[in-house]
């Protein structure tokens, strides 16, 4: 099956070969997003709040480039750096999926730069 990258106006750059999002058939996968702004800086550095919210606004922007929207998210994968940082996380995650959440797992990881707090993909699924 052929797929078509998906890379948003005002994208980080990939700190890797990879493009944000690739929409294939009506899936949509949306790569690890970091809090990493249009620029390459580091976003929110120390604030788990800060970089929940940065990193689920990437996500949004892939999907909805991809044609979808939040409400079409059936699956995440969340990396937190400290576990500590689950409960705040977790209020902040809770604003974007607020009824009929998605499927997910969370685990705690270093992430590929020490400020880097937290890291999610995601899987969205467009039409039936």
């Amino acid at each position: 099956m052929a797929h078509t990258p998906i890379v948003p106006t005002g994208s980080a750059p990939p700190l890797a070969p990879y493009a944000p999002g690739v929409r294939a058939g009506n899936n949509i996968y949306v790569s690890g997003m970091l809090p990493i702004d249009k620029d390459g800086n580091s976003v929110g550095v120390g604030d788990i709040t800060a970089q929940t919210r940065h990193v689920l606004e990437s996500i949004k922007a892939v999907v909805e480039a991809g044609g979808a929207s939040m409400s079409d998210v059936a699956y995440n994968a969340i990396i937190l750096k400290d576990l500590a940082d689950y409960a705040a996380m977790n209020k902040v995650y809770a604003e974007y999926f607020a009824s009929n959440p998605p499927a997910r797992y969370c685990i705690r990881a270093d992430l590929v730069k020490p400020e880097f707090l937290v890291e999610i993909t995601s899987i969205a699924h467009v039409g039936d």
